[in-house]
């Protein structure tokens, strides 16, 4: 069996071990619990008896292109059920696929992006099970050679939930492969029927397939977010979980240090960071309660019920399916280029050259952070919380051009009073009705000491009513300007104390 590997021995892995019961957890679970570089201490108390959970994640993500992966149906999400379907999707006899151009470039400029190694050659299998939203009863895939092999992904995480206490790890990338998407079963229990929606039927997908170098909740969502923030920026994926292009399957396992890895789970199908990260703890905390209660793990297929906030079982994995894989006999192999291999006759329009798709690459999240700490002066962890929040980071450097406040007294604003009204009021920063425009007016106007920081929150807070109104008019109409006139200022002092005689003498004789 295989010992601990070289990334399990890093410092900040997690171990378990005996504590007493996690509060609020239901029926009572957590009675076990492990370090992780997310938490200063262990969950549930001091450890004994250490525990080793081992977590490697797949991630479907839908490829952002107009029409599907091998036809040439439009790709749109809720459209009319059934409405998007060519011929090919259906699985009618004699209709072939066509590779989409803008799918291959996407995985490509996905696998530069995370470190892998761009297989020249790559080739197409089928993949066969039998469902009812699989027309063909076969899935076009990768399995032998995919497009892109051997990277590796990045991420940071807080110790403790502390901002100013971030981690650095990486986890290693297995592959990337091309593949189709499946339909979707529209269950109607009303009629106790089921319904199939081919829409989504060959829609192009790219699987990311994580090593299990991850070991708890914390890390497998900071993964997962830092992948969802890279494909947005490249534009290969929308990744928008709430549509299901971003689909995550978590495999967990358990064992002791030294010993082989345990039996694992999978957890399928999970569409949010934050249900992620809690199916994957829970999960863990399963599997070492079951088996130091002298149980066994089954290699199964699990959901997670984000209601109940636990997993159930699926199905079993005991007899491993045979998803009988065969070369794909109508696509030939997929075949790229460089600079050094592409032939000079060759018409540049039928080929993907990848030193070209690499020079176009946009800078990453991580060189977005980098650039923001060194040209703005803010705190790291603050152009986490600036790149998290999709425009927010267009926002502030938005603000910054159009006022005179230092970067570093603006991002307070940001992060606290501007960012603080869009959670209240769950918007994102593209809906939140003070523009960039206002608040730096506002923060001109508490630069030139023209009103208070008192003043400019309420200011803000009249600004959120979306009335169109100015700071300036709102100042005035509220008569809310710092006095700058200092004989005004004695006038009203003096008009006080003479209006308050009896307290002026009190105080006086006191």
């Amino acid at each position: 069996g295989r010992g601990l590997s070289p990334v399990m021995r890093e410092a900040g892995r997690c171990r378990l071990g005996r504590a007493g019961t996690v509060p609020g957890r239901r029926g009572e679970r957590g009675q076990w619990s492990w370090f992780c570089p997310g938490a200063s201490r262990p969950r549930g108390g001091a450890g004994l008896a250490p525990w080793i959970p081992v977590v490697g994640l797949e991630i479907h993500a839908q490829i952002s292109s107009n029409s599907k992966l091998f036809s040439g149906s439009q790709v749109q999400f809720a459209a009319p059920p059934n409405s998007l379907v060519s011929f090919f999707d259906a699985s009618l006899p004699g209709t072939l696929p066509v590779l989409n151009r803008r799918c291959v470039e996407a995985a490509v400029m996905t696998g530069l992006a995370l470190n892998c190694s761009i297989n020249k050659k790559s080739l197409f299998d089928r993949k066969h099970y039998f469902y009812a939203d699989l027309p063909a009863g076969y899935q076009i895939t990768q399995q032998r050679v995919p497009i892109a092999v051997n990277g590796s992904l990045s991420y940071s995480l807080c110790i403790d939930h502390k901002m100013s206490q971030m981690v650095t790890k990486t986890v290693r990338i297995k592959q990337i492969q091309l593949e189709q998407d499946s339909g979707k079963s529209l269950h109607d229990d009303t009629r106790s029927q089921t319904l199939v929606d081919l829409n989504r039927a060959g829609v192009g997908l790219m699987e990311v397939v994580m090593e299990p170098d991850m070991c708890c909740g914390e890390e497998a969502a900071a993964a997962v977010r830092e992948l969802q923030l890279i494909l947005q920026t490249l534009g290969s994926s929308q990744a928008v979980m709430a549509e299901g292009q971003l689909r995550v399957d978590a495999n967990v396992s358990v064992h002791h240090p030294g010993e082989p890895y345990g039996v694992r789970t999978e957890v399928k199908n999970i569409n949010s960071i934050r249900f992620l990260a809690k199916a994957v703890d829970y999960e863990i905390q399963r599997q070492i309660e079951e088996l130091e209660n002298g149980g066994t793990i089954l290699n199964e297929t699990r959901a997670f019920d984000s209601k109940l906030g636990c997993t159930v079982p699926m199905r079993d994995k005991e007899g491993k399916q045979d998803y009988r894989f065969m070369p794909e006999p109508n696509l030939p192999p997929l075949i790229l280029y460089d600079a050094k291999s592409l032939p000079a006759n060759m018409n540049h329009q039928q080929v993907i050259n990848i030193d070209w798709i690499h020079e176009r690459l946009p800078d990453l999240p991580s060189v977005k952070r980098e650039k923001l700490v060194e040209q703005y002066g803010i705190l790291p962890e603050h152009s986490f919380t600036l790149l998290n929040e999709d425009g927010l980071a267009e926002f502030f450097e938005s603000v910054v051009k159009q006022t005179h406040m230092k970067p570093k007294k603006v991002i307070g604003w940001i992060l606290n009073d501007l960012l603080s009204y869009l959670n209240q009021h769950s918007l994102t920063v593209k809906e939140s009705p003070v523009s960039s425009f206002l608040l730096a007016d506002l923060l001109n106007l508490l630069e030139k000491k023209e009103i208070s920081s008192t003043a400019a929150k309420r200011v803000l807070a009249e600004l959120w009513k979306g009335e169109g109104k100015t700071p300036l008019e709102i100042v005035k109409e509220q008569k809310l300007e710092l006095l700058q006139d200092q004989n005004e200022l004695e006038w009203i002092c003096q008009a006080v104390i003479d209006g308050h005689e009896n307290e002026v003498i009190m105080m006086v004789l006191g």
